[in-house]
């Protein structure tokens, strides 16, 4: 029995050293590249149009606004690179008729550092901030995700209306640092 007493403990610090946990290390390479997306959601065009007024001396009536668009977009910026910013403007401005537009808090499914609105703002032939301070960031895709878009038409100076069928105007939006 002496020689058990013994050879346990000797086989219990074999054992421990036999089974004791080793550690290693790998590198693992990480890659995320720059990315700058956006679009407008739904696709289509917005068809705006005022209304004759049905009594003389009674200004035109400017249509209902649009709140039918979303902005998305996917950002991810440069090692201490600047947060980006979305602007819009117009091709041509219509003499006597103020285009304005406001992006709306982001909503949705979206996620990180997304971008901060503006004022609603008149859009003309010099683009202007609408969005502010994205970072890392993504709205989701589609209508019901990222910054919902208010276009409202309203007459500006009567002495400069003329009357128009279907002018077109475009609306370009751009992603930027």
């Amino acid at each position: 029995m002496s020689n058990f007493k013994i050879l346990f403990p000797v086989f219990i610090m074999l054992s421990c050293t036999f089974l004791a946990q080793t550690t290693g290390s790998r590198t693992v390479g990480v890659t995320l590249p720059i990315v700058t997306l956006m679009d407008i959601e739904p696709t289509g065009n917005i068809i705006f149009n005022f209304s004759a007024p049905t009594e003389a001396g009674n200004p035109v009536i400017a249509p209902a606004s649009n709140t039918s668009k979303w902005l998305n977009y996917t950002s991810a910026v440069a090692a201490a690179g600047l947060p980006r910013r979305i602007t819009a403007s117009i091709n041509q401005i219509i003499p006597g008729i103020d285009i304005k537009i406001q992006a709306a808090a982001a909503s949705g499914s979206g996620g990180g550092v997304l971008g901060t609105p503006s004022a609603q703002l008149t859009l003309n032939t010099t683009a202007q901030t609408i969005i502010s301070g994205i970072r890392g960031a993504y709205t989701g895709n589609g209508a019901d995700n990222g910054h919902r878009l208010t276009l409202t038409l309203s007459a500006n100076t009567y002495a400069n209306l003329s009357a128009r069928t279907n002018t077109p105007v475009v609306i370009t939006y751009t992603i930027t640092e």
